[in-house]
């Protein structure tokens, strides 16, 4: 299977595309609006990747090239990049395609994170809003630390929560994450669902930031 990372050279992006590398034999996709930073960061994974004996393909290009070769379209960019990269890609994608979001609004004040819920309800609303009415959207990956995902040497036993109105959809993406070693799908039903999800992210980053020795803080649900 092909994953693309759409901002796929950011903090979460690189963690899927190091965890699937190395845990998986799918062929990686690395999107970026800039081309030649796709190809460089792919480089960066594949050689971080070889450093511990792992030989895999990731391949760096413009995001709606990466999207148009995909059967797995990851939105690894910022809620505020989110509408636009959806709209950017929208005429390379089918129904053939799954879209994930994993993205999160938030906003930071003197208290600390705090979710940031866009009129439309959730963000993945909004990329369900831009995005061809064909292509199933499933939510995935919001609340996983991505400095602990992209380090190698870091086990983990964490939960993602997953959502969208397309069963079979959901199960492909629960299958990707169940993949990642540590990693457990939760299916929480579906696309309203969305905002319990988005907001756990914020308050595990005023968790981690408040308490020693919990940088790296993900969910696990027992």
């Amino acid at each position: 299977m092909r994953i693309a990372l759409l901002g796929g050279t950011g903090d979460i992006g690189q963690g899927l595309a190091l965890r699937w590398g190395y845990d998986s034999s799918h062929e990686i996709l690395i999107g970026s609006r800039d081309p030649e930073r796709a190809r460089t960061k792919a480089e960066e994974y594949v050689t971080e990747l070889e450093s511990r004996g792992t030989e895999t393909t990731i391949k760096g290009f413009e995001n709606a090239m990466a999207a148009d070769r995909a059967d797995v379209v990851v939105l690894a960019v910022p809620a505020y990049h989110l509408v636009d990269t959806v709209e950017a890609i929208a005429d390379r994608l089918d129904d053939e395609t799954i879209l994930v979001s994993p993205a999160v609004g938030m906003k930071r004040d003197d208290d600390g994170f705090h979710y940031n819920r866009p009129g439309a309800g959730s963000v993945a609303a909004l990329a369900a809003d831009a995005k061809p009415d064909d292509v199933p959207l499933v939510g995935a990956f919001h609340n996983l630390p991505a400095g602990g995902l992209a380090d190698l040497d870091h086990d983990f036993e964490w939960d993602t929560l997953v959502f969208g109105e397309d069963e079979d959809a959901k199960g492909i993406v629960s299958d990707l994450a169940r993949e990642i070693e540590g990693l457990r799908p939760l299916d929480v039903g579906g696309l309203a669902n969305a905002p319990e999800v988005e907001s756990i992210t914020p308050l595990l980053i005023n968790v981690a930031s408040e308490n020693e020795r919990m940088h790296d803080l993900g969910v696990k649900f027992q």
